[in-house]
Formats: structure tokens, sequence, C-alpha cells
């Protein structure tokens, strides 16, 4: 009798732990009665943008950032958040039109608040991207089309890659500050937006993943050598939970260098393809 009490006992509390095992997994994430807005991240971003003249309808793509995020000790720079590797090949269509496609590695670091960490994550992606400049007075406008296709993995003990896809489109003005047009040795201010959503089986409630309001100021050395800096802010939804808003500002700096290695008799004016 004891016995079979004793039996009935465990199997009980076996079945128990199975039903919160299968509950948990069941209930959905409960979205709040209002939208929650974290407290804002402060971040630091250093970008290099190669545009490299390969023949004269392509060109390689061949960009690296840097993106540092604060700790409790330090804003802005307390640590490495990502290193990104991104390459492509581009294909001018117009002076003022040009397509790409390639591959990116980026190299995702697991961010403590004390900055002390040393698990590091591959996120790969394909992306594709269509671009098109066009002339508003003297300033010179471009609107940029990319589609990303990424496969990521959080940070967590049974964290498998997840599959999602990001529909990006961005606006941006480059205007002259003490020249008649965008040329070499002059100043100019970019404002720009950018839009990023995403869509995949992990996203249920939160298809707004980044919405980037920057603005950056600039000087164009020659058409082979531009630099800028500039700050941007940020929000989007939390993958989870999408009543739950993340934020940031972040100060960026820019490095653009278009190097072309052919011979002189076969190269042509600059094209409108920087970003």
């Amino acid at each position: 009798m004891i016995k079979l009490c004793i039996v009935k006992g465990v199997l009980m509390t076996f079945a128990l732990l199975i039903g919160e095992t299968l509950l948990a997994q069941d209930i959905p994430e409960i979205l709040p009665e209002e939208s929650k807005f974290e407290e804002p991240v402060s971040k630091y971003w250093l970008n290099t943008y190669g545009n490299i003249r390969i023949s004269k309808k392509f060109f390689w793509v061949a960009q690296t950032h840097f993106r540092f995020q604060e700790t409790t000790a330090t804003s802005f720079v307390g640590q490495v958040g990502q290193i990104y590797n991104r390459h492509a090949i581009g294909y001018i269509y117009s002076d003022k039109i040009n397509f790409a496609l390639g591959g990116v590695l980026r190299l995702n670091y697991d961010v403590k608040e004390n900055g002390v960490s040393d698990v590091i994550l591959p996120e790969y992606r394909i992306w594709h991207q269509y671009q098109f400049a066009m002339n508003i007075a003297s300033a010179v406008a471009y609107h940029r089309f990319r589609i990303e296709h990424r496969w990521s993995k959080g940070f967590k003990k049974n964290d498998e890659y997840i599959f999602r896809n990001r529909w990006r489109y961005m606006f941006r003005l480059k205007i002259p500050l003490n020249k008649a047009n965008i040329q070499p040795k002059v100043f100019y201010i970019a404002p720009e937006a950018e839009l990023i959503m995403q869509s995949g089986k992990p996203v249920v409630a939160s298809p707004l993943e980044d919405l980037r309001l920057h603005t950056s100021f600039g000087y164009i050395f020659s058409p082979q050598l531009t630099v800028a800096a500039g700050l941007m802010y940020n929000q989007g939804q939390t993958l989870d939970n999408g009543g739950i808003w993340k934020q940031g500002w972040t100060i960026r700096t820019h490095l653009y260098f278009s190097p072309d290695f052919r011979k002189i008799k076969n190269k042509l004016p600059e094209v409108h393809f920087r970003d």
C-alpha cells in the first residue's frame, strides 16, 4: 500500500512537471496594454565603405563596420557589440542607378552591462540592393532599397538559428554647404531616414525592427575619398514582444573610398553610388 502511494505520488509529480512545461511552451508572449520603451542605449559605429571599380560596369562593394556599445562605466564605447564584413558585386546601370548582390558575415558579441563577455556568435546574410540617385536643385537625393535574408542565433543555451527577411528603405539627401553642387572640396550635410521591416516565422507581432534617423556632416576630398560624422536616433520593436520598443543614440563616423585601378583611358566620370 505504501509503495502504491509512493508510485502514485511520483507519477502525479511527473505529470504536473510535464503539464507545466507544455503550458509554458504553448502560452504566447503577452503584449502589454500600452507600448513600453526601454531606456536608450548609447553606441558608437566606425564604418568604412569601399566601392572599388573593377570594370566599366562592375564594382566591388567592400564594407567593414565596428560597432561599440555602452557599459555601466563607459558610454558609447564601453564594449564591442558587433563587427560587420559586408561584400558584394555591384552593377552600374547608369551614372545614377546601380545594383548589388552579396553576403554578410556579422560577429555578434554577448554584450553585458559590465562589458565582461567572451561569447561571440556569427550571423550570416545574403543581401541585394537597388539604389537610385537624382538631382534636386543643388542637392543629390538617394533612394536605397535593400533586402536581406538572415540567419541569426540568440545567446541562450538552447537557442538555435532562426531565419528572417529584412526589408529596408532609406531616403538620403546630400546638400552642399560651400559650393553650388556636390563636387570635390565641398562640405555637405546629409539627413537620412531608414525604415527596416522584418518577416518570417519567428516574427509574430514585431514587424518594425528599426527606424533610423541620422544626420551627418561630411567633406569630399576627391571622387575617391570622403569622410563624414553624425548622430543617429533609432527605435524598433523587440523580436520577442512587439509591445516593447528598444531605443538608441549612436555616434557614427564614416570613411568612403572608391579606388579605380583601371588604365586611365578606361576610366569613366564619377557615378553616384555612395551611401
